[in-house]
């Protein structure tokens, strides 16, 4: 299996994860200049951005350890294209991290923040 089938079958088990919790997927590989948000979803009235982290160890940091703060900056700004191209209706936004490491999966809801003055 090549990497991205890889990457796709992570995400397809997170959409599939984040479905059996509630929540509503809106839009997968949202892609702009700035960066790429593998899944946005709904949770009630807060939108979702949640980034996939697939490996096969722990070795390295795991999948968290990806989520670097150039990455988050990347994800928040492409997180703001999408809410200024979609003017979706919600109260709150949150920024989660799904790791998918040895068959597990773990949900890591608010994993970071926004800059203050952006979102």
């Amino acid at each position: 299996m090549n990497t991205l089938q890889s990457g796709a079958a992570g995400e397809d088990a997170a959409c599939r994860y984040l479905e059996t919790k509630g929540l509503a997927i809106i839009a997968r590989n949202y892609r702009r200049p700035c960066g790429e948000i593998d899944i946005i979803a709904r949770d009630g009235q807060t939108l979702v951005f949640a980034e996939v982290k697939k490996r096969a160890s722990g070795a390295f940091g795991g999948p968290l350890a990806a989520v670097t703060p150039a990455k988050q900056r990347k994800i928040t700004l492409t997180a703001e294209c999408y809410v200024k191209e979609n003017t979706p209706k919600f109260d709150s936004i949150r920024f989660d991290v799904i790791c998918l490491l040895d068959g597990k999966i773990t949900h890591l809801e608010n994993a970071f923040f926004p800059r203050r003055g952006t979102l």
